[in-house]
């Protein structure tokens, strides 16, 4: 029996990487990952390579069944130089935990994109908008919501996928909506991301919308669109102490500029202190507080410190896997 097997990759364009794909046939798959071929691609079509020297190689790294295509998978690809090593633009290869201590859950919003008007759905024309944010939150109703077939089907094929999705609602701004993505081990918290997003953007495709991953993408009182990164390793899990918390918070403070460095192209709109974030000029954390920069969940508290932190910096558009490549690098510098 013949597999279509969809390549997924990353590829070279800055500050913020598209997603790429293409297909191949093969005979007799067995829908393990190791049995996935590593494959190659031309990087001077992708910003990833000169003509004269173009290819790349793909490596799979994880596989999932790909539920809106008859014998098809999504094969989620790092990036390599034509010798095996990891390509410049592969920040997969950058994170630091082969043991899977950290967890993460990724909270990615985005907006949906009437291409025509270029405006969100459910603002009638450029320059006129719905009434103010407040009641689209979480709301029902043909007043409020818009695109629930969209991220209704969305969700519908992440679980038909396998991928750990959480759940979704729609956000505070009309046309805005959110899905949430949870792993054990932050490289595949990554993969499953991309997945999520691969599997949106081809359900945009089928409605003619476009899933638009700006931090802000419309100016004035409207709430941005971020990545909130829920993350965990065994210390927080199981500590029990509040000043474990607060030395780990304060590990991330010297390293903000770091941070905001990957965590997304135009964040500085979105991070303004209002709309509930903190200024990208500033660094904050807090109990329960969903203006800071690193919010400690009320829950982990009840718990008596134990449980996971919240970093909601991350813009939406940003790569999970320089996310969480830099969370993992500034909570191991604490000196705990």
């Amino acid at each position: 029996m013949k597999s279509k097997l969809e390549y997924i990759w990353l590829d070279g364009y800055e500050p913020t990487p598209l997603m790429r794909s293409k297909t191949k046939v093969v005979e007799n798959f067995s829908g393990k990952v190791e049995d996935c071929p590593i494959w190659s691609f031309d990087g001077s079509s992708t910003n990833q390579a000169p003509g004269g020297s173009s290819d790349l190689l793909l490596k799979p790294v994880s596989v999932f069944p790909d539920p809106a295509r008859k014998n098809g998978y999504l094969v989620i690809s790092e990036v390599l130089n034509s010798d095996g090593t990891p390509h410049k633009s592969n920040a997969r290869a950058t994170i630091d935990d082969d043991d899977h201590d950290f967890w993460f859950g990724f909270e990615q919003e985005y907006v949906l994109w009437d291409i025509d008007h270029h405006t969100p759905l459910g603002f009638p024309a450029p320059g006129y908008f719905p009434a103010p944010q407040g009641p689209y939150y979480c709301s029902v109703g043909a007043e409020y919501i818009v695109g629930r077939e969209i991220a209704n089907k969305h969700l519908d094929l992440c679980i038909e996928a396998g991928l750990n999705i959480e759940g979704i609602n729609a956000e505070v701004m009309k046309g805005q909506w959110e899905y949430q993505i949870f792993a054990k081990g932050a490289k595949a918290a990554g993969d499953q991301v991309w997945a999520a997003r691969y599997l949106l953007e081809r359900i945009g495709e089928e409605y003619g919308v476009r899933i638009n991953l700006d931090p802000k993408p419309v100016k004035g009182d409207w709430n941005g669109s971020g990545m909130h990164a829920n993350f965990s390793n065994t210390v927080l899990r199981t500590c029990g102490s509040k000043e474990t918390y607060d030395k780990i918070c304060k590990a991330f403070e010297p390293l903000h500029s770091d941070h905001i460095a990957v965590y997304g192209d135009g964040n500085e709109r979105r991070l303004t202190g209002r709309h509930e974030t903190q200024s990208i000029h500033s660094f904050s954390y807090g109990v329960s507080d969903r203006g800071a920069s690193i919010r400690i969940p009320i829950a982990t508290v009840e718990k008596g410190y134990k449980g996971w932190l919240e970093d909601r910096r991350p813009a939406s558009n940003a790569d999970p896997y320089k996310v969480a490549s830099r969370i993992i690098k500034t909570v191991k510098t604490a000196k705990l």
